[in-house]
C-alpha cells in the first residue's frame, strides 16, 4: 500500500493501490493481452474501439507504473444506518472501496463478476483508451457471471472522478465507487480530504429493486401528453433506421419483473432550480456516504484546517443542494478540472457530477446537508472540530438558501480553458419523451447501438442540447470533458434545464466509440443514448 500523504486523510478510506481491494475469482475472461474478449463489431468506416487509432492514443499519454487493484462485485447485505438491505456493490460496505491513483499512473484493476447476470465498469469523466471505457455492447463484450475482466489504461488526467457499471439499472444499486487521480504537483494547500458521495437509495426497501422500478417507470402516466416533444432530425446520424423497443437499452436480459413493494413512482416534485419537474423516483432513502439521516457519517478535523471536499452525485434520479452549516464553500473544480476560484454558500449536483471545494473548519459541529432537490428530504453528515451535541436530522443550515452557484456562472482555469475557436462540427441533439409514456430519447430515437454521431480526429465539435421536454436532464458525454462557453468550466456531465438549449464545445483528440446520454438512469435505460463515433 502506498503511504498517503497528508492529502490523503480520507473520509471514505484510504484507497488500495498495488494491492488487492477485495479478492477476485481465479477464472479469467481475458487474452493474452488482458483486454478480454474483442469488442463487438461496428459498421464499417468507424474506429473500432481496439484499433490502432486507439493504441495510438494511449501511447501518447505515456502510460506510467501500474497500480494493481482487485475488485469483487458481489450479492451483499448494506447497513445504510439502521436499516440493512439486500443489494450488490463492490465489496460489502458503501460507498464502495476507494481507488486512489497518481496522474500518469496506469490503473490495473481486475473485477470479478459474481453476480447473476452480466456487468461492466465505466469510468466517469475520464479520457481513456475506448476499448476499456466500460460500455458492454458498444466498446466492450459484457464480463459474464463468474468470469473476471482487466481495466487496464492510463489515468492521464488528475481530478474528482468514480466508477460504477453501465449495464441495465445496475448503478442504482451499491455499484459505485469514488476514483481519485492525485495530482503529482499538486497546487492546493489543504489539511485534510473528505469525500463525499451522495446517493438515493431504493433496493432492497420493501420488496423493492431498481429493475421493479424501470418496469413501473416504463408504463408512464397515461395519457397523450408529450411535454412538448419535438421528434427532430437525425442531425446527420448514421443509423439503419432502427427504433429499439425493448425496455433495456444496454442489456439483453429483459429486466421486466413483477412489480413488488409499493410504487416509487413520484408525482408532483417540483424545483424552480431545476425549472419544474425534479424527479420520477420516490426514493425512500437519501445517503451520504452509504448513511443516512438519523445515523450520519461523522468526519473529525480541528479548528482551523483547511478541508477539501469532493462532492461526487452517484445518485439515480435526485439532483442534491449540498451546503455546510456555518460554512462558506470555495469552488476549486468541478468534474476533475480546475475553475477560477469562487465563493458559494451552496452547490446544485445533477447525477454525475462533482465538485472539489476548500472549506476552513470552524469550532463546533456542523451538518454537511444534502437537499434532494424539489423531493422534501435530506441526507446529511456531521463535520466535528469540537465538543457539543450533533445538530439534529431536521437542521437545514441557512446557507442552503443562500448563495447558489450554478456551473454556467464558474469560468476554468487558464491552464485548462479551451482556446477559442470555431466548431467544425455541429451535433445537434434534441432531448425528447415525457413522463407520460416514458419513451425518453435523442432526436426521436431511442438507443441503438448501431447508431453514430460521425466525428472525425482533430476537429472541434459543438454539442447543441436541445430540450424540448419538460424535464430536466444532466447529459454525459464518454472520454471527452467539454466546455461551456464564455471560457466556462471544462465538463463531461452538464444540466440541461427544460425548455433551454445548452451548447458546448470539445475537440475531438480521442479516438473511439463513445455514448453520450443523460445521467438519470432511468432515462438512459428508457432510450436517451447514443453514439458518437469517429471515422476512420
Amino acid at each position: 500500500m502506498r503511504t498517503p500523504t497528508r492529502r490523503a486523510v480520507l473520509g471514505t478510506g484510504i484507497a488500495v493501490a498495488g494491492g488487492g481491494l477485495l479478492a477476485a475469482c481465479s477464472g479469467s475472461g481475458m487474452d493474452h493481452s488482458g483486454h478480454g474478449d474483442k469488442p463487438p463489431a461496428g459498421p464499417a468506416g468507424y474506429v473500432s474501439p481496439d484499433g490502432k487509432e486507439v493504441a495510438a492514443a494511449e501511447a501518447k499519454r505515456r502510460p506510467g507504473p501500474v497500480r494493481k487493484v482487485k475488485l469483487t462485485a458481489t450479492p451483499t447485505r448494506l447497513d445504510l444506518g439502521g436499516r440493512t438491505v439486500s443489494s450488490w456493490a463492490y465489496g460489502d460496505a458503501l460507498s464502495g472501496k476507494e481507488v486512489r491513483v497518481t496522474a500518469g499512473d496506469t490503473l490495473a484493476l481486475t473485477l470479478a463478476n459474481h453476480l447473476p447476470q452480466p456487468t461492466s465498469i465505466h469510468w466517469h469523466g475520464l479520457a481513456l483508451r475506448n476499448d476499456m471505457d466500460g460500455t458492454p455492447g458498444l466498446s466492450q463484450r459484457p464480463i459474464k457471471a463468474g468470469a473476471s475482466f482487466e481495466y487496464r489504461f492510463a489515468a492521464a488526467h488528475p481530478g474528482t472522478y468514480w466508477f460504477h457499471p453501465h449495464s441495465g439499472v445496475q448503478q442504482d444499486r451499491g455499484l459505485y465507487a469514488p476514483l481519485i487521480v492525485e495530482d503529482p504537483k499538486e497546487p492546493l494547500s489543504y489539511d485534510k480530504e473528505w469525500v463525499v458521495v451522495l446517493d438515493d437509495w431504493v433496493d432492497g426497501v420493501d420488496g423493492s429493486t431498481p429493475d421493479t422500478v424501470l418496469a413501473e417507470l416504463s408504463k408512464g402516466m397515461g395519457g397523450t401528453d408529450h411535454d412538448g416533444m419535438d421528434m427532430g432530425g437525425s442531425g446527420g446520424m448514421d443509423h439503419g433506421g432502427h427504433d429499439m423497443s425493448q425496455m433495456s437499452m444496454t442489456t439483453k436480459e429483459s429486466p421486466s419483473p413483477k412489480p413488488s413493494g409499493p410504487s416509487r413512482m413520484m408525482m408532483g416534485a417540483t424545483s424552480d432550480l431545476l425549472g419544474g419537474d425534479a424527479g420520477d423516483v420516490a426514493y425512500p432513502y437519501y445517503l451520504v456516504n452509504g448513511r443516512t439521516a438519523d445515523d450520519p457519517q461523522t468526519f473529525r478535523a480541528r479548528p482551523g484546517d483547511r478541508i477539501r471536499i469532493r462532492f461526487i452525485n452517484a445518485g439515480g434520479d435526485t439532483a442534491f443542494r449540498v451546503a455546510l452549516g456555518g460554512h462558506r464553500m470555495t469552488v476549486t473544480h468541478t468534474d476533475g478540472f480546475p475553475v477560477e476560484h469562487a465563493e458559494t454558500d451552496a452547490l446544485l449536483l445533477g447525477m454525475g457530477e462533482r465538485y472539489d471545494v476548500l472549506v476552513t473548519a470552524k469550532d463546533g459541529a456542523f451538518p454537511l446537508t444534502a437537499l434532494a432537490e424539489g423531493k422534501k428530504q435530506s441526507a446529511r453528515a456531521i463535520l466535528r472540530t469540537g465538543g457539543g451535541a450533533a445538530p439534529e436530522p431536521s437542521a437545514r443550515p441557512e446557507e442552503l438558501d443562500g448563495k447558489l452557484l450554478r456551473a454556467g456562472r464558474l469560468k476554468a482555469d487558464d491552464s485548462v480553458r479551451l482556446k477559442s475557436g470555431r466548431p467544425d462540427r455541429t451535433v445537434k441533439l434534441r432531448l425528447t419523451g415525457s413522463m407520460a409514456r416514458y419513451d425518453w430519447a435523442l432526436n426521436g430515437k431511442r438507443y441503438d447501438p448501431t447508431q453514430r454521431y460521425p466525428v472525425r480526429t482533430g476537429e472541434r465539435v459543438r454539442l447543441s442540447f436541445i430540450n424540448g421536454t419538460r424535464m430536466w436532464h444532466p447529459m454525459h458525454l464518454h472520454g471527452h470533458t467539454f466546455a461551456l462557453g464564455d471560457g466556462g468550466p471544462r465538463k463531461d456531465t452538464a444540466i440541461v434545464l427544460p425548455g433551454q438549449t445548452l451548447d458546448v464545445d470539445f475537440d475531438a483528440d480521442n479516438p473511439g466509440l463513445w455514448m453520450i446520454h443523460c445521467h438519470n438512469v432511468y432515462h438512459a435505460e428508457s432510450g436517451m443514448m447514443t453514439v458518437l463515433g469517429y471515422r476512420e
